[in-house]
């Protein structure tokens, strides 16, 4: 109750309020709009219901989607991270461009990938990799160099080769680190996701909402954003599980303490 309770009566009392106020056209009166364009989240929660083939089977596109995005920016995070913490000269050379490239949006490119990879699954898997790259190697690598240099120290006296080095002491205190990167990219790999839809497919929530909102189906289009949340909470909740069970000697997350 300490830790759930707070969090709970937030959120019923916004949904009371949101309730209340769409009940007596408060936000519609306010914004100078007719009253369905305001849904209630009673209204919300009907869609969820009677929507709910429509929804599972477009939430089911973009989970697949999410997955293999995020499967693609692990992989390739940790690989990158590995050989810039190698290399030295490598990590002068490439981690400014690392950083550089998060200031492209990627509203902008996801446009291009779409016309490059086509309307298939690349290039929402190239745009989800895009977002989730950029946390998982800047963390990873942030825990390579983290070691405490006593170890390395002693591995170098005890004649470890750097495979040795990397595998045995490196890589288990990079883990936490690498599981906090992961935490966030599975959370925004959902938003990618969105883009990667929005700028040409036929299925999926992002399509979804873009379908509803031109019909002025907003009850639809927030039941759809409902959706994505819970996809996005499970999947931080399952890495954040993950991370307990494999890499339980980091350090206590503050929501946990």
């Amino acid at each position: 109750m300490r830790r759930w309770g707070p969090p709970v009566a937030i959120v019923l009392l916004l949904l009371g309020l949101w309730q209340l106020a769409s009940s007596l056209d408060v936000l519609a009166n306010a914004l100078h709009i007719e009253p369905f364009l305001v849904p209630s989240p009673s209204d919300i929660a009907q869609s969820l219901w009677t929507d709910r083939s429509l929804l599972l089977d477009n939430g089911w596109v973009t989970l697949q989607e999410v997955l293999a995005g995020f499967a693609v920016s692990v992989a390739a995070g940790v690989g990158f991270a590995v050989v810039l913490h190698v290399s030295p000269t490598l990590r002068r050379a490439f981690y400014p461009l690392l950083v550089a490239s998060q200031t492209v949006p990627i509203v902008v490119v996801a446009p291009i990938l779409v016309v490059w990879l086509g309307f298939g699954i690349g290039p929402k898997l190239a745009i989800i990799a895009l977002i989730c790259f950029f946390p998982i190697t800047v963390n990873t690598l942030d825990g390579l160099r983290s070691v405490d240099p006593d170890l390395l120290k002693m591995m170098r006296t005890l004649d470890a080769s750097r495979w040795r080095t990397l595998s045995g002491v490196e890589a288990p205190t990079a883990l936490p680190y690498f599981f906090s990167g992961a935490k966030i990219a599975v959370a925004v790999a959902v938003i990618g996701a969105v883009f990667g839809e929005w700028a040409g497919s036929s299925s999926g929530l992002g399509h979804l909402i873009q379908q509803a909102s031109a019909q002025l189906e907003t009850a639809l289009t927030f039941a759809a954003v409902v959706v994505l949340s819970v996809l996005a909470i499970l999947l931080f909740g399952l890495v954040a599980v993950l991370e307990r069970r494999v890499a339980w000697w980091g350090p206590v997350p503050t929501g946990d303490r």
